[in-house]
């Protein structure tokens, strides 16, 4: 299997997927029920959500391990089987995923606050470390510790990773807050703080996920690229902010189309790798397939 870095540095820019966990509900995951323990009870439904994002043109399928420390799947008495459930999650959607795309395994926060004392550094280490042992094990291509807020946490995620597999790293934040300064975490970190930070770390790939639209992105995008020249970005923007219902649901009001339509713009901020999260499906990855295709042609 090629190196993503080289393929980045070769292709330039690379489709990813889209959500999940829309599709694990519409599959029957109920309230409450722990999404990673469908690795070992589910794991048809997991392959299916692979290959269809495989089949909509993602050139990086990501995996079902985004709560999967201990931390996280003790709350659902899985803490003795992280390395299990993390191995599945990887194997999964390697098996169904061609040879020549990359199985991206994610890494998210695992809701502990250092400043508050809830655990200290060296245990956060450890339980990245044991997470990303099990999904290298189990044939990821690369690693994403995404969805962060903080720089201590996301640190020692990084480092658990690149220390203890031989994998690209990606490290991706939420910046959800538009503030005078630019846009922010829930802590506080800008792009350019995370950027510094991420590097030093040992992080490979940079980048954002979650919580803005497609075009509110692009700002980020180009500040994380104005921090860090030359270092290969990531987005996956929601499709929109999600917009409250009054019969309780939650819409996402962009469309594939609208989303493909801000994939040039990505482009020439300088993202290497463009997908979506929340919000998006099958739909907005083949759109955006599309618009790479385009771009580069």
């Amino acid at each position: 299997m090629a190196n993503l870095l080289d393929v980045i540095q070769k292709k330039s820019v690379l489709v990813s997927d889209g959500g999940w966990g829309s599709f694990l509900v519409a599959k029957g995951l109920k309230a409450g029920e722990c999404p990673e323990s469908w690795n070992i009870d589910r794991p048809d439904a997991i392959r299916d959500i692979a290959r269809m994002y495989a089949e909509a043109g993602a050139d990086i399928v990501l995996t079902n391990s985004f709560g999967g420390t201990r931390y996280k799947l003790e709350h659902y008495g899985l803490a003795d089987k992280v390395g299990e459930i993390n191995e599945a999650a990887a194997r999964l959607t390697r098996e169904e995923i061609a040879a020549d795309k990359f199985v991206l395994a994610s890494m998210g926060p695992t809701g502990k606050i250092l400043m508050m004392g809830d655990v200290s550094e060296a245990e956060l280490y450890e339980a990245f470390k044991e997470q990303a042992v099990a999904l290298a094990t189990g044939g990821a291509d690369a690693i994403t510790v995404e969805t962060m807020t903080a720089v201590d946490e996301a640190s020692a995620a990084v480092r658990a990773a690149k220390e203890n597999t031989s994998l690209p790293i990606v490290a991706s934040f939420t910046f959800d807050m538009n503030t005078a300064e630019g846009y922010r975490t829930m802590m506080g970190v800008s792009p350019e703080q995370m950027a510094a930070t991420m590097l030093e770390a040992g992080a490979d790939i940079l980048g954002a996920n979650c919580s803005l639209g497609s075009e509110e992105m692009i700002t980020v995008i180009a500040a994380l690229h104005a921090a860090a020249p030359g270092v290969p970005l990531i987005v996956h923007p929601n499709a929109g902010r999600p917009v409250q219902q009054d019969d309780g649901t939650v819409l996402y009001p962009e469309t594939p189309a609208c989303m493909a339509g801000n994939v040039q713009a990505l482009i020439e901020a300088g993202a290497s790798i463009i997908g979506g999260c929340c919000g998006t499906g099958p739909e907005h990855i083949q759109a955006i397939r599309n618009s790479v295709d385009k771009a580069l042609s």
